[in-house]
């Protein structure tokens, strides 16, 4: 009798444990995994959430985290859409695993700021934020972002020939991220040799007034062509410099006429 008593309270024993093991692994694999949520990204000095960001600054990105095992690891990964580098250029391929102590907790929220390269392809990028928890499970999400230049020209409106004596119309819209300074004007002839009563025509002139500070602005000026100016192919360049001294150029040819 004593005999089947201690068997039974074996046996029980032993049922407990393994219940116990086995609610235990239960447990384990029933932890979900991490759920990204509020997942924002943009220019970094307004904290934007326009999934747009510049050359030579930074993005700024956030994403809320509900995990119910430990965060083990969080990785940003950017890489370009097929952008070839032009001259001066170099192809961007980042990607950061980020296991500061603040994120290795259940419920992190992330947010970090990501250096532009100034040197980089301007164009569409890949985005993509990965969640890793200590119980080996894994989420990502993605978007795409549009890295721009911190100077844009668009919208061209040039006149592509003037007759000496009268003016050219100048147009084109200018997006600049940290204002403009100003924008110069340079026009000169490409071997134009002077004939009598002429004389050589080298313009150079730069532009504040109602363009100074501002960040979306229209240039909109007439530029007089000396009547003395030889007839002939001219190049135009027009400078633009923001506060930052970045500096883009959009170069153009016109033809100056007699009549």
């Amino acid at each position: 009798m004593k005999l089947n008593f201690r068997f039974l309270a074996i046996a029980a024993f032993l049922g407990i444990v393994l219940s116990s093991c086995s609610s235990d692994d239960d447990n384990g694999l029933s932890l979900k995994a991490p759920e990204i949520s509020n997942f924002e990204y943009g220019e970094g000095s307004e904290h934007s959430t326009d999934q747009v960001a510049y050359k030579g600054s930074d993005v700024h990105m956030e994403a809320e985290i509900n995990a119910e095992a430990t965060v083990s690891s969080i990785v940003v990964s950017i890489h370009s859409h097929d952008l070839t580098p032009t001259e001066g250029e170099e192809e961007w391929d980042f990607e950061q695993t980020f296991t500061d102590e603040k994120y290795l907790v259940i419920n992190p929220t992330f947010h970090e700021h990501i250096d532009v390269p100034e040197n980089i392809p301007s164009g569409e990028y890949h985005v993509v934020l990965t969640v890793n928890d200590e119980a080996g499970n894994s989420t990502e999400v993605e978007g795409h972002l549009q890295i721009m230049a911190p100077i844009t020209l668009s919208d061209y409106s040039i006149d592509t020939s003037v007759v000496r004596g009268s003016d050219f119309h100048a147009e084109f819209m200018i997006n600049a991220l940290h204002g403009i300074h100003n924008i110069t004007v340079d026009a000169h002839a490409h071997g134009v040799t002077p004939g009598e009563g002429e004389a050589e025509w080298h313009y150079e002139e730069a532009f504040e007034e109602g363009y100074h500070g501002e960040t979306e602005v229209e240039f909109h000026e007439h530029i007089d062509v000396p009547a003395t100016a030889p007839a002939g192919e001219y190049h135009v360049v027009f400078t633009v410099e923001d506060e930052e001294g970045n500096v883009v150029e959009y170069e153009t040819h016109i033809d100056v006429t007699a009549s």
